[in-house]
This record gives C-alpha cells, structure tokens and sequence, in this order.
C-alpha cells in the first residue's frame, strides 16, 4: 500500500471484531484463557498486531526474525537494506543470497506494473518524496522541477539480469517499497504461523490483513473495512462493512488520511506514476481480496491511482482476486462498487 498506515483504525476494529521506526520494538503479549496468544508491536514505521492459537508453540522469536529480514530487505530508513544499497548507488548492484526477499517483492512489484499498465510503480519515490509523503519529503518542490523528476519514474527503468544485477537506467532514480511491504510482512508472518503447525490466525501489519481458521470464539475472523472520514488525526472512524476472512488476505488503500492543503488545493499521497502528480478523482477507499497478501496491497495502491471504473474493471480481469471500492457521490454522498465475489458479513 501504502501504502496507508491505518493501525490506529484497524487495531480498534479487530479488537472489536475478533474479541516510527524501522525495526521491531518490544511488545505486549497476552494469552488468553482458550489459548490464544494476542502480541502487538512496532515495526517498518508502523504497528502489527498478531492474535493466534498457540498450541502450546512460543513462535514470536521466528515471526519476529522474519519481520527483521524484510525491514532488512526493503526499509528505506534502513541504512544497510537492500533497497537503500541500491536507491544509493550509481551504478548496478550484485544482488545475493542474503537479498533474497527483496528479489521476490521487487518481482512481484514488476509482474503488478505489467498487468497495471504502471499504475503499480516502485520507482515512484522521487514525485512521493517531491510531494512531501516519501521517505525524503519535501513540500516545497517547484513545478519545474516535478516536471523532471517524472523522467526517474517509470517500472522499465529497472531491470534484474539473470546473473544478478539490478540496475537503474538513471542514478536519480530511486525505490520504495512502502506501497507493498507491508502486505508481504504479513505474508511472511503467516508463513511462520502455517510452519509451525498453527492454522488458526489474524497477522496485521499498517492494516494490511492475513487471516486462516477461526478466532478465540470458535468462529471465521470478522475484518472491518471503515468508512473514508477524511481526518488527517486519525481519530474518526465508523466501521462501512465487515468481511469474514479465512485463508484470504485483505488490504485496503485510501486518500482520507494522508494528505495536505497547500495554496488551497488539496494533496493526496498516492501519486499517479504515469501523470506524476496527485490523484484527483472520486475514488476513496480500494479494498483487495487476493490470496497473498503482497499483491492485494499493491493492487489496492494501482486502484487507487486509475480511478473507480477502471479498478473495477481490472479486478473482473484476474483470477482468485476481489474487489471493493468507495467513492464520492455528486453530492458527497459515499457509492460502493464491488466484485461479484466481494462477500460481506451480514
């Protein structure tokens, strides 16, 4: 996604539902009467949230590890990550077996441009940072100078030979992950889970959800998807629909918390790679249904950037993924499209 970090809303609504830095920080940890293990934390510069019947296995030193290596892999505030190794050279980088991780999300992030027209686009960091929601902000950016910054974006200005080497077809140009990371941390969460044995899970990272079996009441996992409130705070929310969950991975994007006004006009962090500005249209809220949770994510992100009909219209389009978009009415009202496989909680 993000992507959006919207733990404050999300963490609230599984609690409810389901009775800034850039490593893991010490957490809570609780488990309840039937066996259930609740722990949240910090990590990526935003908040997790893992509940999961235990089966008698302590696996937070594992699901933890994990996390560390995808910070370790893809972190822009990461001075040793993978991607800060290559956003900082001026020339091609030998990708190895410890980069793994980072090769498999950077060929997802491809495989998503690709069927998205570039709507996806992890080279989009010079216009975010421009914008002033990147991992380098500045909203002070002159125009002339947004107008070239278009020419260091672009997904095809990036390539990974065979033999290892990433290279960029310009030293300015610069990666990040955010709009995707997240989803894969909760992926890879639920890889440990399923390793060990424990079927039964909610994994949340910045929002991005993975669930599998049932919670600590015996039933299938209830997912607030919440109503776009534009409040900056993130102190407003109020619960749109609700999605039961199981084996699915769910992530949602929107423009109704991050954003700013400048000279009277209004900023939205996500950024149309193709026009390279902020979106401008009356989609709110894109929420994916996919069987990982990487590629909802990022799907979320390029719905966010085409618009409504189009999202619509690329969701029908591939197999094993939903869709479900909120959008602004002609007099504000909030509309809803989705999917035919898009199912609610009634």
């Amino acid at each position: 996604m993000k992507a959006l970090s919207r733990y404050c809303i999300f963490f609230s609504i599984i609690t409810l539902l389901s009775a800034c830095v850039s490593t893991t920080q010490p957490s809570a940890k609780h488990v309840t009467d039937n066996g259930y293990v609740t722990d949240d934390g910090r990590v990526f510069g935003t908040f997790y949230k893992i509940k999961y019947a235990s089966n008698g296995k302590d696996v937070k030193t594992e699901y933890l590890a994990a996390l560390a290596a995808v910070d370790t892999a893809l972190s822009t505030f990461n001075k040793q990550s993978t991607i800060t190794r290559i956003n900082q050279s001026s020339d091609s980088v030998l990708l190895e077996a410890k980069d793994s991780l980072f090769i498999k999300v950077y060929n997802k992030a491809c495989e998503i441009s690709a069927i998205t027209n570039g709507a996806f686009d992890i080279t989009v960091a010079p216009l975010v940072n421009a914008y002033g929601f990147g991992f380098d902000p500045d909203r002070s950016t002159p125009d002339s100078v947004l107008a070239e910054l278009r020419n260091y974006v672009g997904w095809k200005k990036v390539s990974l030979s065979p033999a290892g080497y990433i290279k960029k077809e310009n030293p300015n140009i610069k990666l990040d992950a955010s709009a995707i990371a997240k989803g894969f941390g909760s992926d890879v969460v639920a890889q440990v889970l399923r390793k060990n044995g424990i079927n039964d899970f909610m994994v949340e990272v910045g929002g991005e959800v993975v669930c599998s079996g049932v919670n600590d009441k015996g039933k299938v996992w209830s997912i607030g998807i919440n109503k776009p409130i534009e409040d900056s705070t993130m102190q407003t929310f109020e619960i749109q629909r609700i999605v039961q969950l199981d084996g699915k991975a769910l992530a949602t994007s929107g423009n109704y918390l991050q954003y700013y006004y400048k000279n009277g006009t209004k900023y939205a962090h996500t950024i149309d790679p193709c026009s390279g500005k902020p979106v401008n249209h009356t989609l709110l809220s894109s929420s994916i249904l996919a069987d990982d949770c990487m590629t909802a994510d990022a799907l979320a992100t390029a719905c966010m950037v085409i618009g409504v009909d189009s999202a619509m219209s690329l969701i029908n389009s591939l197999p094993n993924v939903e869709g479900y978009f909120i959008y602004a009415g002609k007099n504000g009202e909030y509309l809803e499209k989705h999917t035919n496989g898009f199912k609610f909680k009634q």
